[in-house]
């Protein structure tokens, strides 16, 4: 499987080999798709920084939910791999795992397509450095695309790369980063890009990123891998060369920024799926005679009102609300339009409708018709 993974370039080598990972310039690639632009240039001193917010009070560490898989816990490194596929070359400490000189990039032994991923973060207590050089680290999604880690605290940068940001391409809505050494927390929903069958591009991956609580990126849709200094398209991807489930990556940029309660939730896919059995029930025409028989109200029981009325020569039911929809598969018994309920009506010898059972949801309800 050949994947596209386009970092800063001291750190181009740092990526999974046992996944054959590819390095050529996607914007060279003649099968690269239209490339997307923000309007800006990257990197633009001139780019607009987002306000400066606040945060709320911090409540770090967010427990996992019963569902999530949790990647990091504070006491091993079991589930993270190097660039080789080989043990993580980081160290835990006080319940964080951090970088060590050299150690390069940690990669999830498990791939990830569709999730939600929580991620806690310290830049150092002491901070060094200014702009790029200060608390530098960053989360690949996909091993693609990456969410800025950054000690944005008091720190000016270019706005597409401060804390939060998706690297070079969009900056966060606000800069709510804590003070060095604080704990801080990602909280990101990531959808993968999908393909065609042909290979083309069907829809760019999207990232919405709350930091710190506070929302700070809006379903955005990379313009491609994120990389350092330009742009680079989607690829069209070959037999050979389809993402699927790809490691998270936690970028070594050379400054001792610790994580600590990293995990995953697999998301479902967006598509929704279709009954097994087709809802295709009889539909019958009415009589006048018929449709005469069922208007009017009927008391319920427990109190309140059922009404059957025609208008625009349809049959609506209501409770006191909408009008809803009824579509007759037989002169006594009704379903609705948008909502999976049945109506059954009891008819006298006169063809009139003397009570109705409502089913909806788990619940019946009966009513008996008003008299004059």
């Amino acid at each position: 499987m050949r994947i596209y993974c386009l970092q800063k370039p001291k750190l181009l080598a740092m990526i999974f080999q046992t996944l054959c990972i590819d390095l050529t310039l996607l914007a060279i690639s003649e099968h690269a798709s239209a490339q997307l632009s923000t309007g800006w240039k990257q990197h633009d001193m001139n780019r607009p920084l987002p306000p400066t917010v606040q945060p709320g009070e911090s409540h770090l560490p967010t427990p996992p939910p019963s569902d999530a898989v949790v990647l990091f816990d504070g006491k091993s490194l079991d589930a993270w791999r190097n660039s080789d596929g080989g043990p993580a070359k980081w160290i835990v400490r006080d319940g964080a795992m951090e970088p060590v000189n050299g150690g390069g990039y940690a990669y999830s032994a498990q791939g990830f397509e569709d999730c939600q991923l929580h991620i806690e973060w310290a830049s150092p207590e002491v901070p060094k450095g200014k702009s790029q050089n200060r608390g530098n680290s960053g989360v690949f999604l996909q091993s693609q695309f990456e969410v800025q880690i950054l000690d944005s605290f008091d720190n000016v940068t270019y706005a597409d790369g401060q804390a939060a940001s998706i690297y070079g391409q969009y900056p966060p809505m606000a800069n709510v980063s804590r003070k060095p050494g604080q704990w801080q927390a990602f909280d990101i929903l990531f959808r993968a890009p999908k393909y065609n069958d042909d290979g083309t591009l069907s829809s760019p991956a999207r990232l919405t990123v709350m930091h710190n609580g506070v929302f700070v990126q809006d379903n955005v849709k990379p313009l491609g891998p994120t990389s350092w200094l330009q742009h680079h398209p989607y690829a069209k991807r070959t037999d050979t060369n389809r993402p699927g489930k790809l490691p998270i990556g936690l970028q070594d940029h050379g400054n001792p920024v610790r994580f600590r309660n990293i995990w995953v939730r697999e998301l479902p896919p967006e598509t929704i799926e279709p009954p097994k059995e087709a809802y295709d029930p009889v539909i019958v025409e009415l009589t006048e005679s018929q449709i005469e028989g069922l208007l009017g109200k009927f008391q319920r029981e427990g109190g309140g009102n059922y009404e059957v009325l025609r208008k625009d020569n349809k049959l609506y039911f209501t409770l006191g609300g909408p009008l809803l929809e009824m579509i007759p598969h037989s002169p006594t018994e009704f379903g609705l339009r948008y909502t999976a309920g049945l109506l059954e009506f009891q008819r006298n010898s006169a063809g009139q409708a003397q009570s109705l059972r409502f089913e909806m949801g788990g619940s019946l309800s009966k009513g008996q018709r008003e008299t004059p």
